[in-house]
C-alpha cells in the first residue's frame, strides 16, 4: 500500500474512533491481505504527527496511543457545536491533583501534610470517576493506607505521552521566580512614577511659594522706585521752582 494512500485511511479511523488507538488497533481495520506492519503504520505515523493534516487536523501520539485532534486556533468555533461548557475545577481540586502527580504514589494523608488541610472526599471520588488517578497499592503504615498515582486517561486529557512531559519542578520554580521579578519591576516602576509625581509637585510647590515671596517683593522694589522717582520729580521741580525764582530776583535787583 502507498504511504499517501495510508496516511489517508489512517486519519479517517483516527476521526472517527471516540479514543485514541494504539498501533495494535490500527491494525486491525486492515485486512490481511494489505495490513501495513508496524514499521510502515509507525513511518506513516511520524508524518502525520510532523506536519498537520489539511492544515486544520493534528494527528498526536498520547499515553494510550495516536489521537486525531483538531488545532486550537479552531477551538473558539467548535466549541460552540457543544452546549455544555467547559468544566471548572477549585483551587483545592487542581492542588490534589498536582500532588499526586508529583508525588506519586502517595496517600491522601501525604496530600493533606503538605497542603495543611484535609483533602475534600469529593475531590477523590470525582478523581476516580475521571479515570485520572487509581489505587496502585498500599503503605506500611497502620491502616495500610492506599498509594494513588494517576492513569493514563489523565495522560490523554492532558495531551501528554508520559509523566516526563510535565514541567519539571525548576520550571515551574522559575516561572514563579519570572513572575516574582515581574511583579517586582512593576513595583518599582509605580514607587518611581510616584517618586517622580512627589518630586514633580514638590517642586511645583517650592517654586509657588518662591513666586509667593518675590511677587510681593518685586512689588516693594516698584513700590520704593515709584516713590524715588517721584521724591526725585519733586526735588527738581523744586530746583527748577528756586532757579526761577533766583532769576526772576535777580531780574528784578537788575
Amino acid at each position: 500500500m502507498q504511504t499517501e494512500q495510508l496516511k489517508k485511511i489512517i486519519v479517517g479511523v483516527l476521526l472517527s474512533a471516540s479514543e485514541p488507538l494504539s498501533l495494535e488497533r490500527l491494525g486491525l481495520v486492515f485486512d490481511e491481505e494489505d495490513k501495513p506492519d508496524n514499521k510502515q503504520l509507525k513511518e506513516a505515523l511520524a508524518e502525520l504527527c510532523a506536519e498537520p493534516f489539511a492544515d486544520v487536523i493534528n494527528i498526536k501520539e498520547v499515553a494510550s496511543g495516536f489521537r486525531a485532534q483538531i488545532k486550537a486556533d479552531y477551538a473558539p468555533y467548535i466549541i460552540k457545536l457543544w452546549e455544555e461548557k467547559p468544566a471548572r475545577y477549585s483551587r483545592a481540586f487542581l492542588e490534589t491533583l498536582v500532588l499526586i502527580a508529583y508525588r506519586q504514589p502517595v496517600t491522601r494523608a501525604e496530600i493533606e501534610d503538605i497542603r495543611g488541610v484535609a483533602v475534600n472526599g469529593s475531590i477523590i471520588k470525582t478523581l476516580f470517576e475521571r479515570e485520572w488517578i487509581r489505587v496502585v497499592g498500599h503503605k506500611e503504615l497502620p491502616g495500610r493506607p492506599e498509594l494513588l498515582a494517576t492513569t493514563k486517561k489523565f495522560l490523554d486529557y492532558f495531551n501528554l505521552q508520559s509523566l516526563d512531559e510535565l514541567p519539571t519542578l525548576d520550571e515551574i520554580h522559575n516561572l514563579d521566580k519570572a513572575v516574582e521579578n515581574l511583579e517586582h519591576e512593576l513595583e518599582l516602576d509605580v514607587a518611581e512614577g510616584l517618586e517622580i509625581t512627589e518630586n514633580a509637585e514638590t517642586v511645583q510647590d517650592e517654586a509657588a511659594v518662591q513666586n509667593e515671596v518675590v511677587e510681593p517683593h518685586q512689588e516693594i522694589v516698584q513700590e520704593e522706585l515709584e516713590q524715588n522717582v517721584d521724591m526725585i520729580q519733586e526735588e527738581e521741580l523744586e530746583k527748577s521752582i528756586e532757579m526761577l525764582q533766583e532769576k526772576e530776583l535777580v531780574e528784578v535787583e537788575a
